[in-house]
């Protein structure tokens, strides 16, 4: 896939001076054009190897387009702090938000291309990171994102040429190290490892586009020119449907589902035996958080349910086994104008735990199968191809040694009703009860329906959800510490003892 990128591609001196001008300013009305959209945000990955003009690229489109639209990302060596999250928690933070345009220096690509040269990452555990990748990128072009991979390709001679002309140039010497050099030495496996990664990661949605980096004219204007069609095109398709609608959720014809079934409490759980309970399970948890084996671990824990169904009073529970300062709370609203500039999911990205930490989510990323399905505020394709990607997106969090415990709490409707009635009479709870959750209840069933879809599409083996039979309140926060307890213990007495995690972790700071 690389012949076209070794034919000696040039471009003359009077041909780049006379073309420069207008594709500089085509390129600036381009950035005009997508910040008035507001729509579209464009991410451009520019990789390739050493001596092959990457940054100077990146200086050059600095150079013709408006930089305060523009910003660039440069990662290298993760810190300690994005090495205690998800692989790809700092990528996820890093993204532009629509409107504008985000060129990343070494990317999602860099650090399994690398590690699979040096022979730190098998090549399955590689091929499991390509998936991941795939599906991220094809999030983020559903999402509306412009995604644009160049790969500056070199060949062996021309690349050791490049880095003896980057040597010789004073201006340029320091950009050329002894690693350069050792790193010439694996080319054959470099091209082996990025032939592999580029083939399997060649999508329809986020195509590679290998550009000749050995002239600097030829691959500045070639990038440039590629640039400005692709945001030209997106521009002109922002409107149409590009994203293959989901199948049909699966129709309930007798009447039967996981909410019908789900049997509420005959009786209300005694007030002795409560507050038994209560500091049984309250006690184990403030044991497990604190056990040594949880330091390389971390726990979220999603609450969904009806409204006033408990979630915050089961919430406080919780955090009564806890120290302040290992948990926190994320209340989830309507998005801000910042969030809803990004991905759905970027908001609670931002917000995984570190190891060793708890965050609680007081509403989900479950709200775009749930309220926005049911209020319209999405479009029907968005939250069918939304269970695929929240079951990736609990999939990568997993896979990272986070700890997901999900629970839905529901009550019958007649409960609801006397609850919200209690509310409006009750002055410090007046705040809990509002229009719209009256309005809500007029679609109860609708919400109804949404919830079972969403129980059978992301109910899965590593994030599970868990039914509470919430019109007792005493009996659901008993149930709720209970299976975060079960749940948090398994995964624990699931990985090395104290001893094996404090070697591991020896381990890895010598690595670091």
């Amino acid at each position: 896939m690389f012949e076209s990128a070794e034919l000696g591609h040039k471009i003359d001196k009077e041909t780049y001076k006379k073309e420069v001008p207008a594709l500089r300013a085509a390129l600036q009305d381009a950035q005009w054009d997508l910040k008035e959209n507001g729509k579209i945000p464009v991410i451009v990955l520019v990789s390739g190897q050493d001596g092959a003009g990457k940054g100077e690229t990146i200086n050059v489109l600095y150079e013709w387009m408006d930089p305060r639209y523009i910003s660039t990302l440069a990662f290298s060596a993760p810190t300690d702090e994005e090495r205690q999250r998800p692989f790809m928690w700092r990528y996820w933070r890093a993204l532009p938000p629509k409107g504008r345009v985000g060129i990343f220096a070494g990317s999602w690509y860099s650090s399994p291309i690398h590690d699979r040269i040096d022979g730190g990452m098998t090549k399955a555990a590689m091929d499991a990171r390509i998936d991941q990748i795939n599906r991220f990128e094809a999030m983020l072009v559903n999402e509306g994102a412009l995604v644009l991979k160049f790969w500056f390709h070199l060949t062996k001679d021309g690349q050791k040429r490049r880095l003896k002309a980057l040597e010789k140039d004073p201006k340029t010497a320091w950009r050329v190290t002894q690693w350069n050099w050792d790193r010439l030495k694996t080319y054959d496996k470099l091209q082996d490892v990025v032939g592999h990664v580029l083939r399997m990661t060649n999508t329809p949605w986020a195509p590679w586009i290998i550009i000749e980096g050995e002239d600097d004219r030829y691959r500045s204007l070639t990038t440039g020119k590629i640039l400005l069609e692709a945001i030209r095109q997106k521009l002109a398709d922002a409107d149409r449907q590009t994203t293959p609608v989901a199948p049909p959720a699966r129709p309930n014809i007798d009447g039967r589902d996981v909410l019908s079934e789900l049997k509420q409490p005959k009786n209300l759980m005694l007030k002795d035996d409560y507050e038994t309970q209560l500091a049984k399970w309250q006690g184990k948890l403030s044991e497990l958080v604190r056990d040594p084996r949880f330091k390389n671990r971390s726990l979220v824990c999603a609450f969904e349910g009806s409204d006033a169904a408990g979630k915050g009073g089961a919430i406080r529970r919780i955090i009564a086994a806890m120290d302040a300062r290992d948990y926190q709370i994320v209340p989830v609203a309507a998005p801000t104008e910042e969030e809803r500039a990004q991905p759905y999911l970027w908001r609670f990205w931002r917000n995984i735990p570190r190891t060793g930490r708890v965050s609680i989510f007081d509403r989900t990323w479950y709200g775009r199968v749930l309220v926005e399905r049911v209020e319209g505020f999405c479009a029907d394709a968005d939250w069918l191809r939304a269970f695929a990607e929240i079951n990736d997106f609990e999939h990568d969090l997993s896979d990272s040694g986070v700890i997901i415990v999900k629970f839905w709490l529901q009550i019958s409707k007649e409960e609801q009703l006397k609850r919200f009635k209690e509310r409006e009479k009750i002055e410090f709870k007046r705040f809990k009860i509002t229009e719209e959750d009256w309005r809500n209840r007029e679609k109860w069933d609708e919400y109804h329906q949404a919830v079972c879809d969403m129980v059978d599409h992301t109910s899965t083996g590593n994030a599970p959800w868990t039914l509470v039979e919430a019109n007792d309140k005493n009996f659901a926060r008993v149930k709720i510490l209970h299976t975060i307890c079960q749940r948090l213990e398994a995964a624990l007495d699931a990985q090395p003892g104290a001893e094996g995690v404090a070697a591991a972790d020896k381990s890895s700071k010598k690595k670091g």
